[in-house]
């Protein structure tokens, strides 16, 4: 199975792996238990309140319109619960998987919305269009998934804030340039940057901070303090 490649907006590359067919089916599977769950015991606790007779001696309109809004749950389930959970379902959270857009932003309600009305042809049609599409494409994506430009992806290998060019930082932390000079290195040169700098803080090497430090100063034009081996040594 092939790693999915996206690009951040931090224009960041990650790399994730696709969900398997096995492991989308899982987590279709759990869902559906919960749909079921949900069914069953509406079922039981109308049985209980003695409000079957009352549905079925109802005029065919009115049993229409309490069937729809019995079912509403259910044929609605997938596209509230990864609208609101960020492309997961209950299943999903199970199995870890989500979904994802593939260009590297968030997908949006109109995306959940493609993928659930495309269940229709993907799964409602005894799957074998969806699974189909999951074996011929190369991120086991279905029909749905390939109109609205998402993947469901694998959880189990995580990526956070370290990952980026971006760190966590003190609140009274003052930084040593402005935002004009920093906008003299892309994000390439932020990340080599941001790595040596961590290397050198961690194996308290003075040196390369000063050559990391001089190598800023020739970009920016600016003659700034780098660390000393005490700083370095938390002295």
């Amino acid at each position: 199975m092939s790693k999915l490649y996206i690009t951040t907006t931090q224009n960041v590359p990650l790399f994730f792996t696709p969900a398997s067919i096995g492991e989308r089916m899982l987590g279709y599977i759990i869902d559906m238990i919960v749909k079921a769950s949900y069914v069953i015991s509406l079922y039981y606790l109308f049985r209980y309140l003695k409000l079957l007779d009352v549905f079925i001696n109802m005029e065919t309109w009115g049993q229409i319109a309490l069937f729809l809004a019995i079912y509403s749950p259910v044929a609605f389930y997938s596209l509230v619960s990864e609208s609101l959970m960020e492309g997961r379902t209950l299943g999903k959270m199970v199995v870890k998987t989500r979904v994802v857009k593939i260009d590297g932003y968030q997908a949006s309600f109109t995306d959940y919305f493609t993928r659930w009305i495309f269940r229709l042809v993907d799964i409602d049609m005894g799957f074998v269009p969806g699974v189909l599409f999951m074996l011929f494409t190369r991120h086991t994506q279905r029909l749905g998934d390939l109109t609205a430009g998402t993947a469901v992806i694998s959880e189990k290998s995580k990526y956070n804030l370290s990952h980026t060019i971006l760190a966590d930082i003190n609140g009274d932390y003052e930084p040593y340039f402005s935002r004009t000079q920093m906008l003299q290195f892309n994000d390439n040169d932020m990340r080599i940057i941001k790595e040596n700098a961590l290397y050198a803080i961690q194996n308290r090497d003075a040196a390369l901070m000063e050559r990391l430090t001089t190598k800023i100063e020739e970009v920016i034009r600016i003659k700034h303090k780098f660390p000393t081996q005490e700083n370095l040594s938390g002295k």
